[in-house]
């Protein structure tokens, strides 16, 4: 009975442990999750190298099977349309299978974790909105990314250099585009790479030439398994490959850009440098920002030109202060007009009178936009020029008033310059565009580009003349001799194109020179017909013939014989008599002339006197 009693016991006591192994021993495999994944890939795929491999494997050994376990996620995104698996469960199954598979082909006691604990991470596999931009599948691809060129170019067959680069490329712009939806992309570069080789592309993440363009995994070309890691390098190299083609033209456009800003840097440097010691607030002028500069005159507005020369154009402008200005505009701005520029700044704001235009400031500019900038900013004159008000034809009549007022405030102006001036000014370029006249008729003289700084009493000989033509004294011109004596010359045209309303030059009469028309007039004792008609009842017949003969006197072919400044200003004025006025040389252009076979001087009274003869020379005298 005992016996029976303990026997029964044993059957209970067997039974128990045959129930608590099979739950407690069987729980683990029946709630672990089966791998989805088909590891016969492998064999085609796996580097032949790493299966003589040490028993500890070498990093590169550990990056292929890394890498080759890659396309097996490739292979789930395919199926399940997810970028990683959605458990931990998951991950070691397919880890132990991924390790079987290896085995079977030549890889014996690898382990996933004890063999390359640092390259197979668990976590790099689970599913997470952490990992790429909150990206966990192919449908939020599609919809966080968009459709991109790699949606085309990546989807046919990538076996040849070309296609596999321009799919690479493509690639490469989608990654960035879901890299910068928001600071957690650390997983975009493998989620772009794994969406175009299982989604995107027809044939599939096995397909040698996907797989070896897009996976970096080579295939091997008998049924063993080969080295694949280094076609996934190859794909990766031609993905920087093209990143660095793109840095490299970006670098070189930031180079070109800073070198053009340099360029236009430099100009701004340079010309400030040039006149930075003479514009100085002390004594009025200033330097004007551009943009102020535009919206005076509306961005330059062909409706603005008031003005146009072949050194410069003029717009008017208003200040935000309502002031108006003129804003001249050099267009020569290269370094030949270096000397002009400063020139016209340095002369004309070291001096001060009412009858000589007044610097406001000055403003120089560049840019890819617009060029070269080089701007003087003047007082409007709101009259114009004295060459628009008696030739437009827009302009009322002159009346002899107004003349007798212009003609002396131009001398007061170049008289200033060549006796309160020190050293004296040369002005070089009188004529009447270079006469303004403001609201109030009231003249002064304007353009000092080519004015000349010089020591009194010298004489200057130069061989660069410049000027205006019919206004240009002979000497100057012939001769390049240069003194006060030339503006003289330049005023006497000047007086006589007031006082006629003929232009200095007019190629179509006899005498195309107003010098030699207004010479032959006065020699035959007509000095009034050189006054305007429209004035001519309209004036003391004996002062307009006083300022005909002072412009004839001023623009004597002889230097000798011109008067100063000074002294043309006292004859305007009254307070000194003009001289008998020798005679001249003939024009030689004009045969008529010779007609005259006496050399005569004549005065006011017209009294002729001796004959003279001259020589060329005594132009220099």
């Amino acid at each position: 009975m005992g016996n029976a009693i303990k026997c029964l016991l044993n059957l209970l006591m067997a039974a128990l442990l045959i129930w608590l192994l099979l739950v407690f021993g069987a729980s683990p495999a029946l709630s672990a999750s089966p791998c989805p994944i088909d590891f016969a890939y492998v064999r085609d795929f796996f580097p032949s190298a790493c299966k003589s491999s040490p028993p500890t494997p070498s990093s590169e050994c550990c990056e292929a099977a890394f890498n080759l376990f890659g396309l097996a996620i490739a292979i789930y995104l395919r199926d399940f349309k997810a970028f990683e698996f959605p458990d931990n469960s998951t991950v070691f199954s397919c880890f132990s299978a991924y390790e079987a598979s290896l085995h079977r082909n030549g890889l014996e006691g690898f382990s996933v974790l004890s063999s390359c604990p640092s390259t197979f991470d668990a976590s790099l596999f689970i599913t997470s909105p952490y990992l790429c931009s909150g990206i966990q599948s192919a449908a939020d691809w599609e919809t966080l990314v968009g459709p991109t060129p790699m949606d085309s170019s990546c989807k046919g067959d990538l076996s040849t250099p070309a296609a596999c680069q321009v799919c690479a490329s493509d690639v490469h712009n989608a990654i960035f585009i879901a890299s910068n939806l928001s600071a957690n992309h650390s997983a975009c570069f493998y989620y772009g790479v794994l969406y175009a080789a299982a989604i995107v592309n027809e044939f599939g993440p096995t397909n040698p030439a996907t797989a070896g363009c897009l996976l970096a995994s080579k295939a091997t070309p008998s049924s063993s398994a080969k080295s694949h890691h280094i076609a996934m390098y190859a794909s990766i190299g031609a993905i920087l490959v093209v990143l660095l083609g793109c840095v490299v033209v970006i670098s070189i456009w930031l180079w070109l850009r800073r070198q053009r800003q340099l360029y236009h840097e430099n100009f701004i440097k340079r010309n400030r440098k040039l006149i930075g010691n003479t514009i100085q607030p002390n004594v009025g002028a200033i330097w004007y920002k551009i943009e102020d500069i535009k919206i005076a005159t509306n961005n330059f507005a062909p409706q603005k030109l008031i003005g146009e020369g072949g050194f410069a154009t003029v717009y008017k402008g208003v200040m935000p202060d309502g002031s108006q200005v003129a804003v001249k505009k050099i267009k020569n701005c290269t370094p030949e007009g270096d000397l002009e520029f400063r020139n016209e700044v340095e002369v004309i704001n070291c001096i001060r009178h009412r009858n000589l235009v007044a610097l406001r400031g000055c403003c120089v500019a560049s840019n890819t936009n617009f060029g070269h900038l080089r701007l003087l900013i003047y007082d409007c004159m709101l009259n114009g020029s004295l060459e628009e008000y008696l030739f437009s034809g827009k302009k009322p009549v002159l009346s002899w008033p107004d003349r007798q007022k212009i003609a002396l405030d131009a001398a007061k102006g170049i008289a200033y310059l060549h006796t309160s001036v020190e050293p004296p000014i040369i002005h070089r370029d009188i004529k009447a565009n270079n006469i303004l006249l403001d609201e109030n008729l009231n003249a002064h003289v304007a353009d000092f580009g080519l004015a000349k700084v010089t020591t009194e009493g010298m004489t200057h000989m130069t061989t660069r003349v410049a000027g205006t033509q019919g206004y240009l004294a002979p000497e100057y011109a012939l001769y390049g001799q240069l003194t006060e004596k030339s503006d003289v010359y330049s005023f006497g045209v000047l007086l006589l194109v007031l006082m006629s309303g003929r232009a200095a030059l007019d190629v179509h009469d006899a005498y195309p020179l107003i010098t030699d028309w207004a010479w032959v007039r006065a020699k035959r004792n007509s000095s009034l017909e050189i006054v305007d008609e429209r004035i001519r009842s309209l004036g003391s017949p004996e002062l307009m013939e006083r300022y005909v003969l002072v412009g004839i006197l001023c623009a004597h072919l002889l230097v000798a014989f011109r008067p100063t400044m000074s002294q043309a200003l006292k004859m305007l004025e009254g307070d000194m008599d003009v001289p008998e006025i020798p005679d001249r040389p003939l024009p030689l252009t004009h045969e008529g002339l010779y007609t005259f076979n006496d050399c005569s001087s004549f005065s006011p009274m017209h009294k002729p006197i001796e004959p003279c003869s001259y020589k060329s020379e005594d132009l220099l005298r």
